[in-house]
């Protein structure tokens, strides 16, 4: 078991970044991650243990994630440290690595609250990631502090890990790394971290929700605006993600007003509105509310304007768990200013054998992020796109190019608080582009009929525009799906792309193993021949992302055991499959069982390589394949990424209509990977 202890020496610090940055790091070499606080607030549930516990699938129950309340150090110091110990050597039982975050400096608020941290540290036998302050402090001032703390950790017989300044401005971040010399690695603040959410604000104030989304609580605000000018004024000093307070007798006069500039492309998108005082809003106002369907949180607080802006003003952000675009954020500014392979040597990790889902896209994403490839995605407008655009834009993965009309892009990415500096928007409608790809495709389908004035109309169309673009090298790979159909998606890679058979293949994400079924989703029932391509094709795309291929060309019967056109298929594609690529380990035909379980394998095939230990599943036919992977991933709580075609000369990939945001980030970090191979 490896574990980490995250320990800030002044309430300056904030660890959020730093533990996050360390349970990526872990849970993309380790199959399982615990987080461990060992003191909390008494109120509650800590909102960094939660962040940590949805973030990485944590099952363990938050009562075991905890040692002891603030109270019982104040109360008896000796009885506080063996519970938190007993604790923490129950919950790094169960975990390969462990992440321990110090106290915040809240409750304890003592000189000697760092030397208590390096105590538990010491008491449990885990090292010290220490984060001291940046902010406002010269390099003087920085490396006083450094100095002192160190010295305190020498005192309480702490084994420091390293040492981490952070909260640095952007601007002087390398200037202070010279400086240091190798005593600390320097982290830039990382943007909007600190920024309270609507949802903080809201409970700040005793607020309730009056209209609008819940969901869009958890948008960070950047600052307060009170409504107390005439609404020329007040439209006029407007500005991004601002929570507006009004006072409600006011609401009737200006609020329909600030609804409408919200769902404007010319005006900035709000956070919020908050209503101030005990007035009821006029009925009419009210009528006229309720049949707008108005998606921006309009919240009302019992308080004055004076009373709540000055709660208002004093809120920070962390009263509540992090929104995955300021995890994004806090992890992508700790993977660029770290080096993880130098602190997982430090901490002696040994990469485990077994392959969790997390683990599985940490590897996607870093092998995307070392050699950066653009992917365009063609259903710009779509707010599952639009969010993993955001997300991939803070993790770095890979440039974006997003299509659709460009100012319905960007009120909608206004709307949702999605950040996209950076990525590039393309209209079809008017590009200049189009008359380029009209002219391209018309070339590459005359010996179809195609025309340059029909191709005009067809190309417009995102799904063949985007793959024109991964033709003529103006992106390396497309994404798409989450709105169209398979059939819309990957019918123009087959008129433009195509370099052999078109098929697909899932990644399999099992609690402690990644599996690679094909084909499920393009090839409804191939031949002996095509199942044999399928099968050489899914065992390369399995071993270009790091799975061993161990083919098993499934069906209904183990052997020599049964008969039938089904099967003889299956054992003719075998034979195909063997002459052509002897290089393989393969087994033909098996049933599921045989292949997957050892003990089914033993009394079946007990002389085979691959039954009970197959890597790489074949199927017969497509409707066993969809079965196939659906029952799994629903039964067994699988994480299926794909389809991933295969046959195509660059990379294009499908989406399922019902894909998450998570669906989409790792299907575009697999097409940017696909799109690092050479193709021919």
């Amino acid at each position: 078991m490896t574990g980490v202890y995250v320990a800030s020496s002044d309430a300056g610090s904030d660890k959020r970044t730093v533990a996050l940055g360390m349970a990526e790091l872990l849970a993309g070499t380790v199959d399982t991650v615990g987080v461990f606080r060992p003191i909390v607030a008494e109120n509650g549930r800590d909102p960094l243990v939660e962040t940590l516990r949805r973030r990485y699938g944590i099952v363990d129950p938050y009562e075991d994630c905890v040692g002891v309340t603030y109270r019982r150090v104040h109360s008896d110091p000796e009885e506080a440290m063996a519970q938190i110990v007993a604790s923490y050597v129950a919950l790094s039982a169960r975990r390969s690595g462990v992440v321990v975050v110090g106290t915040d400096y809240t409750d304890v608020g003592t000189p000697t609250e760092f030397a208590f941290n390096a105590r538990v540290a010491a008491n449990l036998g885990i090292p010290v990631m220490l984060v001291v302050s940046g902010t406002r402090r010269d390099t003087y001032g920085v490396r006083s502090e450094i100095a002192v703390v160190h010295a305190e950790l020498a005192r309480e017989h702490a084994t420091r890990l390293t040492t981490v300044v952070d909260g640095v401005d952007p601007q002087r971040a390398q200037e202070l790394r010279d400086r240091l010399d190798r005593i600390a690695y320097v982290l830039p603040d990382v943007p909007g971290l600190s920024a309270p959410t609507v949802r903080d604000l809201q409970d700040a104030c005793e607020g309730r929700l009056l209209f609008g989304e819940s969901g869009r609580l958890s948008r960070e605000t950047s600052g307060l605006e009170i409504a107390s000018m005439s609404l020329p004024g007040l439209l006029d000093r407007l500005a991004p993600d601002r929570l507006v307070l009004l006072s409600a007798d006011r609401a009737g006069s200006l609020l329909p007003a600030l609804l409408a500039a919200h769902s404007s492309p010319d005006f900035p998108a709000l956070a919020g509105v908050l209503l101030t005082g005990d007035t009821e809003m006029p009925e009419p106002v009210w009528r006229l509310l309720t049949g707008m369907n108005v998606r921006l949180p309009v919240l009302s607080t019992p308080l004055d304007t004076y009373t709540a802006a000055t709660r208002l003003f004093a809120v920070r952000g962390g009263r509540a768990p992090l929104p995955d675009k300021k995890i994004e954020s806090a992890v992508a500014v700790f993977d660029s200013a770290l080096d993880g392979p130098e602190l997982l040597a430090r901490l002696r990790v040994t990469r485990s054998a077994a392959v969790t889902p997390v683990m599985f896209e940490h590897t996607l994403l870093e092998r995307a992020r070392a050699d950066r490839r653009r992917v365009v995605l063609p259903e710009g407008t779509d707010e599952r796109v639009l969010r993993a655009a955001d997300l991939l834009r803070r993790r770095d993965v890979a440039d974006l190019t997003l299509l659709g009309p460009t100012r319905k892009i960007k009120a909608r990415a206004d709307d949702l608080g999605v950040d996209l500096s950076g990525v590039d928007l393309i209209d079809p409608d008017h590009s200049e582009l189009r008359e380029r790809f009209a002219e391209e495709y018309a070339a590459l389908r005359a010996h179809k009929g195609a025309t340059v004035d029909l191709a005009r109309d067809t190309v417009a169309e995102v799904s063949y525009f985007g793959t024109l673009m991964v033709h003529c090298g103006l992106a390396d790979g497309m994404v798409s799906g989450a709105r169209h159909t398979t059939a819309q998606t990957i019918r123009p890679s087959f008129e433009i792309l195509r370099s052999g058979l078109v098929s697909s293949v899932f990644f399999m994400c099992l609690a402690d193993r990644v599996l690679v079924y094909g084909d499920c989703a393009v090839v409804p029932d191939p031949t002996a021949a095509q199942l044999a391509e399928i099968a050489a094709g899914s065992a390369d795309t399995a071993a270009r992302f790091g799975v061993d291929p161990r083919v098993a060309l499934l069906s209904y019967s183990t052997g020599a055991s049964g008969s039938g056109a089904g099967v003889d298929k299956v054992r003719e594609a075998t034979d195909l499959l063997r002459a052509a690529r002897p290089d393989l380990e393969l087994e033909g035909p098996i049933q599921y069982d045989a292949a997957i379980d050892p003990a089914v394998a033993h009394a079946k095939l007990p002389d085979s390589r691959v039954a009970g230990r197959a890597t790489v599943f074949v199927v017969p036919d497509l409707n066993t394949g969809n079965t196939l992977y659906k029952g799994v991933q629903r039964s067994a709580g699988a994480v299926a990424v794909g389809p991933v075609l295969q046959g195509l000369r660059k990379p294009v990939n499908d989406l399922s209509r019902g894909a998450t945001v998570r669906d989409i980030v790792n299907t575009v970090a697999i097409t940017a990977v696909q799109a690092q191979e050479p193709r021919t």
